[in-house]
């Protein structure tokens, strides 16, 4: 049987076949190259970050640490610490980190030391120098210093005119904490002002007679009595007629019922 050959041999086809450009291969072979580099890198510094080379760790997050606290956790890195001292901070507690470097989440070699700086606390301030001034002045300036006046106080300073600030507790030039509150000792002036009598006035009227005069209700003590009618005035200190200087206290005793 005689079978015929219906294709020619291979060596006789003639199939043109493509034509390659030496820099195009080149420059496809650096993409792909690159490709791989960049996933490698996503893969190592996002999912999956962990030391390059063996021997080597990561720095830890000391962040908000105390110095102890972090000398702790660099010793479990292999690691070592070195304090550059403090800064003033708003917010963070005195004595914790609030800045570290290198940053963490670097993988660096075993026996780094990493340096750290601590929070100070907020920035101090000092108390002004207020003597001599009008209290409502002097209160306005150290509450615009960043303090506060906590309460004022008065005195009989000879020589200065009534409501002027004669010292500041604690004095002028003491460094506090911002809001710290600062009392005003005020000038109450000379006693001139004769107390008035209140006896026998209910205790709103005794109130408005001694403001009236310049005066201050002081403390209210309750008394059983049967001698005067519950809710008046049965006694009061000083007493009336005494010279006293403006703002005074003035304690009185109201009577209650004897049952």
């Amino acid at each position: 049987m005689e079978f015929r050959r219906h294709m020619p041999p291979i060596k006789d086809w003639n199939v043109p076949l493509p034509a390659f450009d030496r820099r195009s291969v080149r420059r496809w072979a650096l993409y792909g190259a690159g490709a791989v580099l960049a996933g490698y890198l996503t893969a190592y510094l996002l999912l999956f970050p962990s030391p390059m080379f063996r021997g080597s760790h990561v720095v830890p997050r000391l962040l908000g640490l105390t110095v102890p606290e972090a000398t702790h956790q660099l010793q479990t890195a292999e690691m070592s610490i070195r304090d550059s001292g403090s800064d003033p901070h708003p917010t963070a507690p005195a004595g914790t980190i609030i800045w570290q470097d290198p940053p963490p989440g670097v993988a660096a070699s075993s026996g780094l030391r990493v340096t750290v700086i601590t929070s100070g606390g907020p920035t101090r301030i000092a108390v002004p120098d207020v003597t001599g001034l009008d209290a409502a002045l002097a209160q306005r300036i150290v509450t615009a210093g960043g303090l506060t006046v906590s309460r004022m106080d008065s005195v009989q300073a000879p020589k200065t005119l009534p409501g002027i600030v004669v010292v500041t507790r604690p004095p002028a030039g003491s460094v506090e904490p911002p809001g710290f509150g600062v009392i005003l000792v005020v000038n109450r002036g000379a006693p001139t002002i004769p107390v008035p009598d209140v006896v026998g006035l209910t205790l709103a009227d005794a109130r408005t007679k001694l403001e009236d005069a310049g005066l201050t209700l002081g403390s209210v003590t309750r008394r059983r009595t049967s001698d005067a009618n519950p809710g008046t005035v049965i006694a009061q200190q000083p007493g009336a007629q005494t010279l006293a200087p403006p703002g005074l206290l003035v304690d009185i005793v109201v009577a209650r019922s004897p049952q």
